[in-house]
């Protein structure tokens, strides 16, 4: 605490479906947070004044001796140097999203973004099952595929801002189309969203009877992929192990580039457990090269979806470090 009050951070995960907004200690306590529907498929200028609105709200709820230090935002395509949302796949806010001049314009203070798996992994750095590790990678297993990665205890952000994307390294050149406009990308496999183009293919291409048969596209998760598999359902299971392959053997790769401690899931993806984890190990063991196999660990993360602010509020704090403050 300084003399004029208990020093905070304003924290924002902007997702397709849902942003989240917070103020958090320097421990990792959520002492407000808010969430409310991002509404992707509208136009950016609808969305600035909405989540001005919200800011607004919740600042007003804050106590007199909260001293809000700094900004840290989680978004997806966003460059950590530019501050921009660069072509952000499920959005329909143009190619050039400026979210931190935005923010700035809302609250006077300074901003801090990365993508939001960048986020999450600094996340699980400072508050979450990383705190003894110094090099690890995040796997966020959403609608899509991000990730984060951590080396010597500091982000990878890479030359322009933009490292550690990959769910966009190749799959098959020829392979799915992928929202990002390359054919084959990981995503497009290993994903709520991929697992479901999986379940898809698997039900037209086979006669076998499915639980999953009775859902639309549209209308089926991961959680219900997941309650069909542990109930013994093959078209499920044949996903899940096709999803584990795939993903096993890229993960693999990422080994041999970084040797990370661990890798960490999240998403939901992730929330299948045991059923999704050792075939996963499995198929990562099958193809590390021998220095490396036993010596990785695979881990589900702890931390719940409702405190995904967590990640932005890490990248807030950390910048306050790297400024000395």
């Amino acid at each position: 605490m300084n003399e004029n009050g208990i020093d905070i951070v304003l924290a924002i995960d902007i997702g397709g479906t849902f942003t989240k907004i917070g103020l958090v200690d320097r421990q990792g306590n959520i002492l407000y947070n808010k969430v409310f529907k991002t509404k992707a498929k509208n136009p950016f200028a609808e969305y600035k004044v909405l989540l001005k609105k919200q800011i607004k709200t919740l600042l007003s709820s804050t106590h007199t001796n909260h001293n809000i230090l700094c900004i840290g935002i989680g978004a997806p395509n966003a460059n950590y140097n530019t501050g921009i949302m660069e072509n952000p796949p499920n959005f329909r806010w143009g190619e050039s999203v400026p979210i931190k001049e935005v923010i700035m314009e809302i609250i006077d203070r300074p901003v801090y973004i990365t993508n939001d798996a960048n986020a999450s992994a600094l996340g699980e750095l400072y508050f979450g099952m990383a705190k003894q590790m110094k090099n690890f990678v995040v796997l966020t297993l959403g609608t899509g595929l991000g990730s984060g990665i951590i080396n010597e205890g500091k982000l990878v952000v890479g030359a322009n801002g933009m490292a550690g994307e990959l769910g966009h390294v190749n799959v098959y050149p020829k392979g799915r189309q992928c929202n990002c406009g390359l054919k084959g990308c990981l995503e497009t496999y290993v994903s709520v969203t991929g697992i479901k183009r999986t379940v898809f293919k698997l039900l037209a291409d086979s006669n076998e009877d499915s639980m999953l048969r009775n859902w639309s596209f549209d209308s089926l998760t991961g959680k219900e992929i997941s309650k069909a598999a542990l109930n013994g359902d093959k078209i499920a299971l044949e996903a899940f192990h096709l999803t584990a392959q795939i993903l096993g053997s890229k993960m693999a790769d990422t080994v041999a580039h970084l040797e990370p401690e661990a890798f960490i899931l999240t998403g939901g993806l992730s929330h299948a457990g045991e059923l999704f984890l050792k075939p996963l190990i499995e198929n990562m063991e099958a193809s590390l090269f021998n220095a490396y196999k036993g010596k990785v660990k695979v881990l589900i993360s702890k931390t719940p979806s409702s405190s995904a602010i967590l990640g932005p509020a890490a990248l807030a704090w950390q910048g306050l470090e790297i400024r000395g403050n």
